[in-house]
C-alpha cells in the first residue's frame, strides 16, 4: 500500500476520495448522466487528476483487481497522468515507490491472460513505458533484466512485457515523441542491447510456440501473437545483422509459423517487414535464404486454399503472403546482377509458380498486387533472359487474358471473384475504379513482357481476336431496355462486351510493341493483314462491340503500311462508322454508345492522318470528295464530327509541301466559315452583348419538351469557332527546312540565322481574328449586371459550372457504369451551359495557339497588345472564379509549355473554396514560368523535399549551392517595370499565407527570394521590407505545423533577415513582436554576430540556422489538434554517449608506435 511517509489522516483522506470516485464510476454517472449534468462531472474528474495531492494512492486503490474493469482503467489512467505531468516535481523516494507499485501491478495486479481486458493491459504498459522514457537507462539500469524476470511469473506478465517493449519502440523510433537527447539515449541503449533483446524475444517465441503446439493452450498462443507483434515493431529499424543472425534463425522460425493457423498472419507481417528492408546490398544478401527448399516449401504450403468460402482472417493472411512474395521478388531484382554477386536462385521456378498462383487467384485484389513485381522481373536485364522467366512470360499472358475480363462486381454472383470483392470494395463504383487502374497496370506489364517474347505474345493476341470474331454475341441477362431502338443490344456488362473489351485492350498492348521489338523482315505482316481483314469484314449493329472493332482497326493499321492496297478498305470502314445509327432516320436522341462510335471513328481518322499523313496522301482526293458529300446533308453529321473530318484533311494537306496549293485548299475548306463569320449579321451579334444573348436564345423563356428555335444559331456559331481552332492547331509548314524552302514556306531568316516560316492558314485566320476578339470581349461583358438581368428565368443559371467541371474541381470520380445505355436527353439549361463553357474555352485555345501557329504574322498585327487588353481583360472583376481559372489554365498550357438545401450549400461552399485554391495556384503557375527558368520550377521542390526529409537543420546561405532560381529574359523585362515587378512580388509573398500548402512551399522555396534578391541592392522602402518579412512570418503562422513548409519558410526568413537586417533596423522591430523573444538576449547576440562578420563569435551555418529557428519559434503556428494539448515535458538525463574530444597534441610528438620524426631518422637509411 502507498503510504509514502504520509500520516494516517492523509491515508484516510485518500481512501475516502477513492471511495467517492469509485461510487461515481460504478454508478456510471459519468457515462450515463443526463446531458445537463455531464459537463460538470467530467471536468471534476479531470480537475481531480490535475490538482489532487492523493492521486497516486487513489489510483492504486481504484486499480485493484477487486474493482470492475472500468474502475481499474480509471485508476490506472490517474497513475499514467501523474507520471506524464507530475514526474519532474516528485521527490525521488516517491518515484521509486511508484515504480515499485507499478511493477507490482504487472506481477500480481492483473487477471490471467485470457481473462484480462485488453484496455487494462494497454494502460498498464503505457504506465511502465512512461517511466522508462524518463528514467532509463541512467536511473533504471536493470530495466531489461526486470522485464525478463517478469516473464517467468506467467503468461499474462509475458504478454505485458511484450506490450511494453513494443510501445517503447513505437514511442522512441516510430512516433519520436521524446526530446532529441532522451530519444538518442534510449535508442542507442536499445541498439547496444539488441542482440540480447532479440535472443530473449526468440526464446520466448520458441518456448510458447512449442507449448502451444504440444498442449494447444490458448494462453501460449496469445503470448506468441504478442511476441510476433513486438518483433514487428523492431524488425523495421534494427540492423539487418540482428535479423539474419544465427543462420537466419528468425526468418526460419517465421517461415515455420506460416503453417500455424493462429499465428500465420502475425508471422507473415514480420516476414514482410524483414524482407522489405532497404540498406546495403551486401547486408541484404542473406535474405536470399528464403529461396531455399525449406523456406519455399513452407511459403508454397501456406498459400494453399483452406475450405470453401472466404474466411476473412485467412484472406488477410493471403494478402500479407502475397506482399511477402512481392518483396522477395524486389530483393531478388536488386541483388541479381549487382556487385554482391548473387546468382539466379535454383528455385526460381518454384517462386514464380507460387507467384503466378496469386496472379490467377479469384481475388481481383490479389491479382493486382502481383503486377508491379511481374513488371520488375520482365524489365530486369538478367532475369528477363532466364529460361524460367521466359517460360513464365507465356503463362503470364494466358493469365492476363482472364484477368482483363471485367468480372467480380460486389453486387453480382456471376464469378468466384464476387465474394472476395465484397470484402474489398464498398460498391460497384469502387470496384470499377479499382479495376480500371488494375487494367492499366496489366497493360504496362504486358508491354514489358512483349520485349521478351514479342512474336509469341502476338500469336496469343491473334488467337484471341480470331476467336472473338467467330463467336456469337451473348448479350447476357443485363440488356439495354432504355428505349425501343436499343432492344436486344448489349449493355456494358454483357458477356460479349467484357470479352471484346478485354481482348481489344490486350491486342492494343501487344501490337503496339511488336513494331518496336521485332525487325521489319521478321514482322508477321501476313498474319496481321489477315487479322485486319477479319476485323474489317466483321459486321455488327451493336455499338459497344463496334467500338472495340474500330479500336482493333486502329491497332492493326500499321500493318497496312506494308500492304498499301488495303488502305481504301480501312477508310470505308471508318467513314461508314462516322454515320452509324442503330435505327436509320430515328428521331430519338442518340444513345451515348452511338455517339461514342461516331466520335471514335472520327478520332481514328484524325490519328491516322496525324501519324501516317504521307501514307494516306494518295487517298486525299477520295477522302475530300467523300467529306464534301457528307457535308452536303445538314443533318447527317453534327458539328464536332464535321470539324474532326476537316482536321484530318488539314493534317494530310500538310504533306502537299506547296504553300500556294495548301493555301488554296484551306481557302476552299473554310469558305463557308469565313463567309458566315465575317458577315454583317455575325459582326453585329458578336460585338453587342444584348444581340448576342438574343441570337443564342439565352433571353428567351423555353418550356421543357419544346424545341428551342435558336439551337441552330448556337450550333453554327460553335462550328465556326471549332473550325478556326482546328485549322490553327493543325495547319503547319514542312518540318524539313529544304522542303519548306522549296515549297515557298520560308520568307526570310532571323538575325541569328533561324528560318522564318509562314503558315498557309495565316490569311484566313487573321481575317477572322477581329470578330474572335470581339466575341471574347462580349463574353466577358455578359457578367456585367446590366447583361446578367437579360437572362430569362429558364437560363438564369446558364453561366454556372457544369457538373463535369464541378466533379473535376472537387476530385470526384465520374460515373463509369451504364453510361452507354441511356439516350442523351439534356435540358435546355444543360445545353446552354455546355454551349457557353465550350465556346469560352475554345476562344482561348485559339488565342493561345495563334502565336505558335501564325508566328510573326500574329505578333506583327498592328495594335495587338491593345486589342488583347481590350478583349481578354475586360470586365474581369465581374467574372466568376471558374471562368478566370479557365483563362489562366489555357494560357498557361499554351504559353508556359434544409438537409437537402443545407447539403447543397455545403457542397457549394466546398466547391468555391477548392475553386479559389486552384485559381490562386494557377495564378502563381502562370507568373512563375514567365519570370523564372522553368526547369527550376519542376525540379527544385523535389530536391527540397528530399533534403528536408533527411535533415531539418540544413544551412541556408546565398551561395552557388543554393538553387534559388534565375530570371528569364521576360522576367528581366518585368524588372524594368516597377509596377509589374512589385505586383509579382506582392502576389508571391501574399501566397505564403494562402490556405494552400503547395503554393506556400513553392513560393517560399523558389519564387520569393528569386524575385526579391534582384532588388535587394536597390532602394526598397522600409515599409516594403517590413511587409515582405511580416508576410513570411504570417506564412509560418499559417503553415508552420507542416515540416516541409516550415523548413522552406524558415530558410526564406533567414535569407531575408541576414541580407536585409544590416540596412533595415525595422526588421528587428518585427522580430521583437514574435512571442517569447521580447526580453531575450538571444536576438542581441544573433544581431551582433550578423552585424560584425569578423567577430570571433561568428557561428557556423548549421548552428546559425538552429539559433534563428529558436528565435522565430514563437511565430510558428500549431495544428488545431495541438493548440489546446497539454504539453508533456521530459527532462534530459546526463548523456551516456558523449564523444570524447580529441586531445590537441603536437603532430611530431612521440607515441607508442614511434614518432613521426622517426620515419626520417638516419638510422632507417640503412634498411
Amino acid at each position: 500500500m502507498w503510504i509514502g511517509g504520509c500520516s494516517r489522516c492523509c491515508f484516510l483522506k485518500s481512501t475516502i476520495i477513492s471511495f467517492l470516485l469509485l461510487t461515481l464510476i460504478e454508478c456510471e454517472v459519468i457515462f450515463l448522466t443526463p446531458h445537463s449534468e455531464g459537463p460538470h462531472l467530467l471536468p471534476f474528474c479531470e480537475e481531480f487528476k490535475e490538482k489532487c495531492s492523493f492521486c497516486v494512492p487513489c489510483g492504486l486503490q481504484l486499480a485493484d483487481t477487486t474493482q470492475t474493469a472500468v474502475v481499474r482503467h480509471f485508476g490506472l489512467q490517474i497513475l499514467e497522468h501523474v507520471i506524464k505531468f507530475r514526474w519532474n516535481n516528485m521527490p525521488q523516494q516517491e518515484k521509486v515507490q511508484l515504480k515499485n507499485c507499478a511493477m507490482g501491478l504487472l506481477s500480481t495486479g492483473t487477471y490471467s491472460i485470457l481473462e484480462e481486458e485488453s484496455h487494462i493491459k494497454d494502460v498498464l504498459s503505457r504506465i511502465i513505458v512512461e517511466m522508462i522514457k524518463r528514467e532509463w537507462p541512467q536511473h533504471w539500469p536493470d530495466m531489461l533484466k526486470e522485464m525478463e524476470a517478469l516473464t517467468s511469473v506467467g503468461e499474462a506478465q509475458t504478454e505485458l512485457v511484450m506490450l511494453i517493449l513494443l510501445r517503447l519502440a513505437e514511442d522512441v523510433i516510430t512516433f519520436r515523441t521524446l526530446p532529441t537527447q532522451r530519444r538518442r539515449d534510449i535508442q542507442q541503449t536499445l541498439t547496444q542491447n539488441m542482440e540480447s533483446i532479440f535472443s530473449f524475444l526468440l526464446a520466448i517465441l520458441q518456448l510458447h510456440v512449442d507449448e502451444y503446439q504440444t498442449f494447444l493452450f490458448c494462453a501460449h498462443c496469445r503470448v506468441g501473437v504478442a511476441t510476433l507483434n513486438t518483433l514487428a515493431g523492431y524488425i523495421d529499424w534494427v540492423a539487418l545483422a540482428n535479423i539474419t543472425n544465427d543462420n537466419c534463425r528468425l526468418l526460419e522460425m517465421l517461415c515455420l509459423l506460416l503453417s500455424e493457423t493462429e499465428l500465420q498472419l502475425e508471422a507473415a507481417e514480420c516476414l514482410l517487414i524483414a524482407i522489405s528492408r532497404k540498406g546495403k546490398l551486401e547486408d541484404r544478401k542473406p535474405l536470399m535464404v528464403l529461396f531455399d527448399d525449406v523456406a519455399m516449401h513452407y511459403i508454397l504450403s501456406a498459400a494453399q486454399p483452406v475450405g470453401a468460402g472466404v474466411v476473412e482472417r485467412h484472406y488477410t493472411f493471403l494478402k500479407r503472403l502475397c506482399q511477402v512474395l512481392c518483396a522477395l521478388g524486389s530483393q531478388l531484382c536488386s541483388l541479381v546482377g549487382s556487385d554482391v554477386e548473387v546468382e539466379v536462385p535454383v528455385n526460381l521456378s518454384k517462386y514464380t509458380e507460387a507467384f503466378l498462383a496469386f496472379t490467377t487467384h479469384p481475388s481481383q485484389f490479389l491479382r493486382s498486387s502481383t503486377q508491379i513485381t511481374w513488371g520488375t522481373l520482365f524489365r530486369h536485364e538478367i532475369l528477363s533472359k532466364d529460361p524460367v522467366i521466359i517460360q513464365m512470360t507465356i503463362k503470364y499472358f494466358r493469365a492476363t487474358m482472364t484477368n482483363l475480363v471485367k468480372t467480380g462486381f460486389p453486387s453480382s454472383n456471376d464469378s468466384p471473384s464476387c465474394e472476395y470483392s465484397r470484402h474489398d470494395f464498398d460498391s460497384d463504383e469502387d470496384f470499377n475504379s479499382f479495376f480500371n487502374s488494375f487494367r492499366a497496370q496489366q497493360g504496362e506489364v504486358v508491354r514489358n513482357a512483349c520485349r521478351i517474347v514479342p512474336l509469341e505474345a502476338f500469336q496469343i493476341a491473334a488467337e484471341w481476336l480470331q476467336y472473338q470474331t467467330s463467336a456469337p454475341i451473348d448479350i447476357g441477362t443485363t440488356v439495354c431496355t432504355c428505349s425501343k431502338t436499343a432492344e436486344g443490344l448489349c449493355s456494358i456488362l454483357s458477356p460479349s462486351v467484357v470479352q471484346w473489351d478485354a481482348m481489344t485492350f490486350f491486342t492494343e498492348s501487344v501490337v503496339g510493341k511488336i513494331f518496336k521489338n521485332v525487325e521489319d523482315e521478321k514482322l508477321p505482316v501476313d498474319q496481321g493483314i489477315e487479322l485486319l481483314q477479319a476485323v474489317l469484314n466483321y459486321n455488327t449493329q451493336d455499338p459497344l462491340i463496334l467500338s472495340c472493332v474500330l479500336t482493333n482497326v486502329s491497332v492493326l493499321f500499321p500493318f497496312v503500311t506494308h500492304r498499301p492496297h488495303f488502305l481504301p478498305q480501312v477508310l470505308y470502314k471508318l467513314f461508314a462508322s462516322i454515320t452509324f445509327e442503330v435505327v436509320e432516320e430515328s428521331k430519338a436522341p442518340r444513345t451515348r454508345a452511338v455517339k461514342n462510335i461516331r466520335r471514335h471513328a472520327c478520332s481514328s481518322i484524325i490519328k491516322m492522318s496525324r501519324d501516317y499523313p504521307q501514307f494516306i496522301l494518295p487517298c486525299f482526293d477520295m477522302m475530300y470528295n467523300h467529306v464534301k458529300k457528307l457535308f452536303s446533308s445538314e443533318a447527317l453529321l453534327n458539328m464536332l464530327e464535321k470539324c474532326a473530318l476537316m482536321e484530318a484533311l488539314v493534317l494530310i494537306s500538310n504533306q502537299f509541301k506547296d504553300y500556294n496549293k495548301q493555301k488554296h485548299f484551306l481557302e476552299e475548306l473554310m469558305a463557308t466559315v469565313v463567309a458566315r463569320w465575317t458577315s454583317d449579321e455575325m459582326r453585329r451579334v458578336l460585338w453587342d452583348p444584348a444581340l448576342f444573348l438574343d441570337f443564342v436564345g439565352a433571353d428567351q423563356l423555353v418550356a421543357e419538351g419544346t424545341e428551342h428555335t435558336t439551337g441552330i444559331n448556337r450550333s453554327r456559331l460553335s462550328f465556326c469557332v471549332y473550325t478556326i481552332l482546328g485549322v490553327v492547331k493543325r495547319a503547319r509548314w514542312p518540318a524539313d527546312l529544304e522542303e519548306a524552302k522549296a515549297g515557298g514556306f520560308v520568307v526570310g531568316y532571323s538575325p541569328n540565322g533561324a528560318p522564318i516560316y509562314r503558315n498557309p492558314c495565316s490569311a484566313q485566320v487573321l481575317a477572322l481574328l477581329p470578330n474572335l476578339l470581339a466575341l471574347i470581349r462580349t463574353h466577358n461583358s455578359l457578367f456585367l449586371p446590366e447583361n446578367m438581368c437579360r437572362l430569362s428565368e429558364t437560363f438564369s443559371k446558364a453561366y454556372d459550372m457544369i457538373e463535369v467541371e464541378k466533379n473535376m474541381v472537387l476530385g470526384l470520380p465520374q460515373p463509369a457504369l451504364d453510361i452507354y445505355d441511356p439516350p442523351v436527353y439534356k435540358t435546355h439549361l444543360e445545353r446552354m451551359q455546355g454551349f457557353f463553357c465550350t465556346l469560352y474555352d475554345n476562344c482561348y485555345h485559339i488565342l493561345g495557339k495563334a502565336g505558335l501557329s501564325l508566328q510573326q504574322d500574329f505578333y506583327t498585327i498592328e495594335g495587338l497588345a491593345e486589342q488583347i487588353v481590350g478583349s481578354v481583360f475586360v470586365s474581369l472583376d465581374n467574372m466568376p472564379d471558374h471562368r478566370l481559372r479557365t483563362m489562366l489554365h489555357i494560357l498557361l498550357s499554351h504559353y508556359g509549355e434544409e438537409e437537402e438545401d443545407e447539403s447543397c450549400e455545403e457542397n457549394q461552399e466546398m466547391l468555391e473554396e477548392q475553386l479559389v485554391r486552384l485559381l490562386t495556384r494557377e495564378v502563381l503557375d502562370l507568373s512563375t514560368p514567365f519570370s523564372i527558368f522553368p526547369f527550376l520550377v519542376m525540379s527544385y521542390p523535389v530536391c527540397v523535399e528530399e533534403e528536408m526529409m533527411s535533415t531539418e537543420s540544413q544551412a541556408v546561405t546565398v551561395s552557388p549551392a543554393q538553387p534559388t532560381g534565375e530570371l528569364t529574359e521576360l522576367g528581366k523585362c518585368f524588372l524594368k517595370h516597377e509596377d509589374i515587378y512589385m505586383t509579382l512580388l506582392t502576389i508571391s509573398f501574399t501566397s505564403l499565407s494562402w490556405k494552400d500548402t503547395s503554393n506556400c512551399h513553392r513560393s517560399a522555396s523558389i519564387v520569393c527570394w528569386t524575385l526579391l534578391r534582384q532588388v535587394v541592392g536597390g532602394n526598397l522602402l522600409p515599409e516594403a521590407v517590413t511587409w515582405f518579412y511580416t508576410s513570411v512570418l504570417k506564412g509560418l503562422q499559417m503553415h508552420g505545423q507542416h515540416e516541409i513548409c516550415n523548413s522552406a519558410l524558415t530558410q526564406l526568413a533567414l535569407l531575408m533577415y541576414e541580407n536585409l537586417r544590416p540596412r533595415y533596423m525595422e526588421l528587428r522591430a518585427v522580430m521583437t513582436q514574435i512571442p517569447n523573444i521580447t526580453h531575450s538576449s538571444a536576438l542581441d547576440q544573433y544581431d551582433q554576430r550578423l552585424l560584425e562578420p569578423s567577430s570571433a563569435q561568428r557561428l557556423g551555418e548549421k548552428k546559425r540556422k538552429d539559433q534563428f529557428k529558436k528565435l522565430i519559434a514563437g511565430a510558428v503556428g500549431k495544428a488545431l489538434a495541438q493548440q489546446f494539448k497539454k504539453e508533456v515535458h521530459i527532462r534530459n538525463l546526463p548523456s551516456l554517449f558523449k564523444k570524447p574530444k580529441p586531445e590537441k597534441r603536437d603532430i611530431l610528438e612521440t607515441s607508442e608506435s614511434g614518432a613521426l620524426a622517426a620515419l626520417f631518422s638516419p638510422v632507417l637509411d640503412d634498411i
